[in-house]
């Protein structure tokens, strides 16, 4: 049975409070403790940065006191964030210690006005979290973790993945949630036309909360068994099929609001398998690699979401009027849209300013993902590496034919070397199209010429 929304008047006056909650901001391998990272959360500029004596990582407002110059342009000193215009420097409670430009008997530093404003973070699930609303209020607030993680330690074999997007935090919830589009829009990548077929989703008491929803059926005309949903607000989804053949399988998403019409895309993909020998062909897998396809993944969506949230921001109406939603497939996506329609969005008053993007930036990754992630980015570091390495030795062997012919070396020597040279240019073409596939997506994807 498909959902129908509520009358305008049925609908309670208990918006969601953005900014009273938990998000994750960053995968903690992948952070830098050598120096600060800026991130925006709910259109307020965030820095994060290590201390090594209390071996914490720390999250502050990004704008220095003093002339609002960028903490995450300084650097980590004596145990402190210095900022990069005057040298202020501030400890892990955001007091200010040091003022390089007062009197030595100077107290300005200890004034209100000299500290920075520290939001409240901590380690989950191998995520830093952060709370966005005011410090003494954090812990009031539950943090958006995934239950089966912790009920099975151990078990697990995730594959986890970074990207900043293009479209905003509700136009991508929306998009996980909808479980037809897989068979098209991921063609033949994770998802098959031949899949498309009528079924039927269920969903639970849309709440303030979030709500769940079931897919007796599942993915891949059964396939893989029942698939449970589950919407955590505000900025957290998950698919679990708990019992397929080859074990559990999730696809869990937190889209993370940054600004209007911007947000990180956190993914995870944990695996508990039956048989061991699947989950160490798992871990064999480089994790560069695996976000190298994933990349691909998120193109598939990436190209076109953001000008279908636009044409939704022109409408006056609400979801299931602006939209045709004959079929159960759209459930959750209905489902979804009540709940933000109920309780509202990160940026309610906030029009699409930014220009309509381009498809190189659409297409863009070494910023969105590739400088964020460690194992993407030594990845990159030994491949243009080996390229260089390439070009040496395809030189040393363009030399050895001249100095071959004047030292005498046999016709077969000579041979040896001369199939050589081919050899090297092919392997730095191969590696180039390789250290390519970290900067930039492919265009047209792959359904496009794919049956």
């Amino acid at each position: 049975m498909v959902a129908t929304p509520l009358p305008a008047s049925e609908l309670p006056l208990d918006s969601f409070d953005w900014q009273d909650a938990w998000y994750p901001i960053h995968f903690v391998r992948d952070l830098d403790p050598t120096k600060p990272t800026r991130f925006v959360l709910l259109g307020e500029p965030l820095v994060i940065w290590w201390q090594p004596s209390s071996q914490q990582w720390h999250v502050f407002s990004d704008i220095c006191p003093h002339r609002l110059a960028p903490l995450s342009e300084g650097r980590i000193v004596d145990d402190c964030l210095e900022c990069p215009y005057h040298g202020w420097q501030f400890s892990e409670t955001g007091a200010c210690t040091k003022i390089p430009f007062q009197a030595e008997d100077g107290k300005a530093h200890h004034s209100t006005r000299a500290q920075v404003k520290t939001y409240a973070s901590c380690i989950r699930q191998d995520l830093l979290f952060v709370y966005a609303g005011e410090l003494e209020q954090a812990n009031q607030a539950p943090i958006p973790t995934i239950p089966a993680l912790d009920q099975h330690p151990g078990q697990w074999a995730i594959a986890d993945v970074m990207r900043d997007i293009p479209y905003d935090a509700t136009t991508l919830l929306e998009n996980v949630l909808d479980t037809s589009h897989v068979a098209f829009t991921h063609h033949p990548r994770v998802g098959n036309r031949k899949n498309a077929k009528e079924f039927i989703l269920e969903v639970g008491q849309i709440e303030k909360t979030g709500f769940t929803g079931n897919w007796e059926e599942g993915p891949r005309r059964g396939a893989f068994g029942p698939q449970q949903t589950t919407f955590l607000a505000p900025a957290l989804m998950w698919h679990d099929i708990p019992e397929s053949s080859f074990g559990q399988v999730m696809t869990v998403v937190y889209a993370t609001p940054t600004e209007k019409g911007k947000c990180r895309a956190i993914v995870r993909l944990p695996f508990r398998f039956k048989a061991a020998f699947p989950r160490l062909a798992f871990k064999l897998v480089p994790r560069w690699f695996s976000h190298l396809n994933q990349m691909g993944i998120l193109e598939d969506d990436q190209i076109f979401l953001h000008l279908q949230e636009r044409e939704l921001a022109k409408s006056h109406k609400n979801y299931a009027q602006t939209c045709y939603l004959p079929t159960s497939s759209d459930l959750f996506v209905l489902a979804y849209r009540q709940w933000v329609e109920r309780y509202g969005e990160p940026f309610p008053d906030v029009p699409f300013t930014p220009a309509e993007p381009k498809q190189a930036e659409l297409l863009e990754r070494y910023h969105s993902h590739t400088i964020h992630c460690a194992s993407c980015r030594q990845a990159l570091r030994r491949i243009q590496g080996l390229k260089k390495v390439t070009v040496v030795l395809g030189f040393l062997a363009w030399l050895g034919l001249p100095l071959g012919i004047v030292m005498g070396i046999p016709t077969l020597g000579m041979g040896a070397i001369a199939c050589v040279l081919p050899i090297f240019g092919l392997l730095w073409w191969q590696l180039h199209r390789l250290e390519r596939r970290f900067f930039v997506g492919e265009y047209p994807p792959t359904r496009n010429y794919r049956d």
